[in-house]
């Protein structure tokens, strides 16, 4: 068995880097002369891969951009919030991080990658397993992040950890989307609105989270 599942991963190894090849010539071209201006075709010559290999990974240019989108914003959160947890050791310290990562993501981000994160959900509209998927991946991840403060005590417990999580990812969304439709959107305003909202809804004050059972 063993001599068979290699050659299967060095396959599956080779189709992840072509995609990940055409993805980047994709991304490219898209920032050097935009994205309705980028065909196919040019997407292949930059990516050398025939339009065949293109069409094996995706069946248009709109599941594309879709996939741009989700992978240069939706997927990194599980990686990101899983590195939020490994380096602070307190909830407030992992919302704080939080807040500072996606505001350092958003200000390195133009109109283009905008674009791209607003088609990203629509890419996979008749894809109902897709954007479970999606959704379901960000819930679990957050979720996570909320039930660890739980463990350690210093979480509000009023309201259960995947309510406190669907608050994150809606609040999150919201702005996120108002921005790319928007430019002029106060985005970094909002997300440090934001900052403050979580701080006050998910963490106890330092009082709280340190109280001792009084003694009997």
């Amino acid at each position: 068995m063993e001599t068979i599942d290699a050659p299967l991963g060095r396959r599956e190894k080779r189709k992840q880097e072509i995609r990940a090849r055409i993805e980047d010539a994709a991304y490219s071209l898209f920032q050097s002369q935009g994205i309705e201006e980028t065909s196919i075709e040019q997407i292949c010559q930059k990516a050398d891969v025939a339009r065949r290999t293109f069409y094996g990974h995706f069946p248009n240019k709109h599941t594309l951009l879709g996939g741009l989108g989700i992978s240069r914003l939706y997927s990194r959160s599980e990686t990101m919030l899983r590195q939020l947890m490994e380096n602070h050791h307190t909830t407030r310290a992992r919302l704080e991080a939080m807040i500072d990562y996606i505001e350092s993501s958003f200000a390195a981000m133009n109109a283009i990658d905008r674009q791209l994160v607003l088609v990203g959900p629509t890419a996979f509209a008749e894809d109902q397993e897709q954007q479970r998927e999606i959704g379901n991946s960000s819930m679990a991840s957050f979720t996570r992040l909320i039930q660890s403060g739980v463990e350690l005590g210093d979480v509000n417990t009023r309201f259960s950890a995947d309510m406190l999580a669907t608050t994150v990812v809606g609040t999150l969304n919201m702005i996120t989307v108002s921005w790319c439709l928007d430019e002029d959107y106060p985005v970094f305003a909002k997300l440090e609105e934001a900052r403050r909202l979580f701080d006050k809804l998910i963490c106890k004050d330092n009082s709280q989270a340190h109280e001792a059972p009084l003694s009997r």
